[in-house]
């Protein structure tokens, strides 16, 4: 029986840790309970993005979007939405500048600005559910490769395409593809790489919740244009939900002999097999990964020879990451032509982003190459809270730069953010507005990077130490302005020697910084101060004598004493007790104290 409604309700990672599940299982409940379960389908679906807003639930015919959904909103949604047809305005999503409340994704500039193309499924399909894939098209593209196309002609519609790797280092997708093809050997590898490690970003483990089917259907096209048989998908253990889906997709697939032997009845067999890791970021590094599959400790090799020459166990082995993959479905079903209508001349089609940090819409976006910054953060991301400024923008996670707000209007490219000391990365973004300190963020990324250096080479394992033992000095206020230099010198050094990616990649928060924010770490050696107010021995709190009420509030407040002032006199903050705690500054109502 046709169901005359549909609640999706998003089951992606960030909306079950705020109680989806919770939320779904009381609208199972409810339904019953109202006796419409002949009249309602209940749809889990991967993430929609909107990770500020959720849980989300998406209700069709209509398409009215609820944000913020709680197990206390379930029986109004039912009595009033469903049985009356009545929208429940409250939840509805309300735009932070008009405050006018908007009933769909049309409406909302968070989605209407995007371009999906990777994530043309996530949020509008049940995962764990193959036929709603194929409803999609699902499928269609592997078997037009496999019936309609040779794997030269395969590997040459990905080339003209313009695709290139998703993972960080944009490595033209299908001259890899034809280099390992081309490599010799009777037995070849294809690898998913969703060994996604960067601080603040999902974009891989959002994909493989969402639309499993897509990057399994593109690891079976790259066998058959390269001449593997079996591939690997290696995923970090802790991304439960992603492992579950992707393993439940694997076993359907099969069943339905979309994997395994004699695909759409040629003589083409392909199997998939999960390989959980142990959450090492350095494993992300390809040939780290390879050796962790291998079943030792996950260290990177030095290179030539390159994975499509001799990779997993000295096979050719070809490695793409999640979002790479998800865009060949699409393109060998539309075309190359049709991809590279989306984006530039040297950067084609779209890309995903995590957008975090400072600004008011965070959460999983796709937007065509060339897109701006500006429109990233102010047209998608709904600007800066607080009326604060923004300061600057980290792309590419810990490996990334900082790009100052000055440069906003720079278009999103793998070039041009090269040029600008930063790189496009796996697709973390985090804004900073001017509350944050850039040499406390340097010292961060290298507290990460210095963390998970497997330690086989010396300018990354010594180096990166020594970086961070640099930036402590700077700001705890013991830094000296040779401090400057000798960072540069270092930072410079590491990067050009380092074995593997990470390594070489590791110094570019510290180099961009220096670059675009030298007037902040001078500040810190040359003054003593800490212009953002972030490094505590750097920084000190202080009441505006002319703006205090003397109400004694923040004397109460302090829990050493520090604030000296008699009721009804203004209050002063003794510096040599004063902890930097903030008990005063939280707690006073006339915004008179000051960091």
């Amino acid at each position: 029986m046709t169901k005359s409604s549909h609640i999706l309700i998003c089951h992606g990672t960030a909306c079950v840790s705020s109680e989806s599940r919770e939320v779904y299982k009381a609208l199972e409940k409810a339904i019953d309970e109202a006796g419409l379960a002949d009249q309602v389908r209940i749809v889990h679906t991967g993430c929609f993005g909107f990770c500020a807003r959720g849980p989300i639930i998406l209700i069709h015919p209509g398409g009215v979007m609820y944000c913020e959904v709680s197990v206390g909103d379930v029986k109004e949604i039912i009595e009033e939405h469903i049985k009356k047809g009545n929208i429940v305005e409250r939840l509805l999503y309300r735009d932070p500048e008009t405050k006018e409340k908007k009933t769909g994704f049309d409406a909302i500039n968070f989605f209407r600005n995007q371009t999906r193309v990777v994530l043309r499924n996530c949020g509008q399909i049940n995962p764990d559910d193959i036929h709603e894939y194929i409803a999609k098209d699902g499928y269609k593209a592997l078997g037009k490769a496999l019936k309609e196309m040779t794997p030269n002609q395969v590997i040459a519609e990905i080339k003209k395409s313009g695709l290139r790797g998703r993972g960080g280092g944009g490595f033209p997708t299908g001259l890899k593809w034809e280099l390992t093809a081309k490599s010799s050997g009777d037995t070849k590898y294809v690898i998913c790489n969703a060994d996604e490690g960067d601080p603040g970003a999902f974009m891989d483990r959002s994909i493989l919740e969402g639309d499993p089917h897509s990057v399994l259907e593109a690891m079976a096209i790259a066998g058959y244009a390269i001449g593997a048989r079996q591939g690997f998908v290696y995923v970090r253990a802790e991304y439960a939900i992603a492992v579950e889906r992707v393993s439940h997709a694997i076993e359907q697939a099969r069943e339905l002999g979309l994997l395994g032997k004699n695909l759409f009845e040629t003589d083409f067999a392909f199997d998939i097999e999960v390989r959980l890791g142990a959450g090492a970021f350095v494993c992300g590094e390809e040939t780290a990964l390879i050796t962790s599959i291998e079943g030792n400790r996950g260290e990177p090799r030095p290179r030539p020879p390159f994975p499509a020459q001799k990779g997993l166990w000295g096979n050719p082995t070809l490695i793409n990451n999640v979002e790479t993959l998800a865009n060949i479905p699409a393109i060998i079903l539309n075309g190359a032509e049709w991809f590279t209508q989306f984006g530039t001349e040297r950067s084609r089609g779209t890309k995903v982003f995590a957008l975090a940090g400072k600004i008011n819409n965070t959460g999983l976006i796709e937007v065509p190459m060339g897109a701006t910054l500006r429109h990233v953060i102010y047209d998608i991301g709904g600007g800066i809270p607080d009326g604060k400024n923004l300061k600057a923008v980290q792309t590419g996670g810990p490996s990334g730069g900082c790009i100052p707000a000055h440069l906003l209007d720079t278009p999103i490219e793998y070039d041009t953010l090269l040029e600008l000391g930063s790189m496009m990365g796996s697709g973390g973004m985090i804004v900073l507005d001017e509350s944050d300190c850039m040499v406390d963020i340097a010292k961060f990324y290298l507290e990460f990077t210095r963390d998970e250096s497997c330690g086989k080479c010396t300018p990354c394992r010594i180096g990166t130490k020594r970086l961070l033992e640099i930036l402590e000095r700077i700001t705890e206020g013991r830094g000296k302005e040779d401090d400057i230099p000798l960072l540069q010198e270092l930072a410079e050094g590491i990067k050009e020697t380092s074995l593997c990616g990470l390594g070489q990649s590791a110094p570019n928060p510290v180099l961009s910084t220096l670059r675009y924010f030298k007037d902040e770490y001078m500040a810190h050696v040359r003054d003593k101060v800490c212009p953002a107010g972030v490094c505590k021995k750097l920084s000190r709190i202080r009441i505006i004598p002319e703006e205090c009420k003397k109400c004694g509030l923040c004397a109460r407040e302090c829990p050493v004493g520090a604030i000296k002032g008699k009721p009804r006199e203004t209050h002063e903050i003794d510096p040599e007790k004063c902890t930097k705690c903030e008990a005063c500054l939280k707690k006073c109502p006339f915004g008179a104290i000051r960091k």
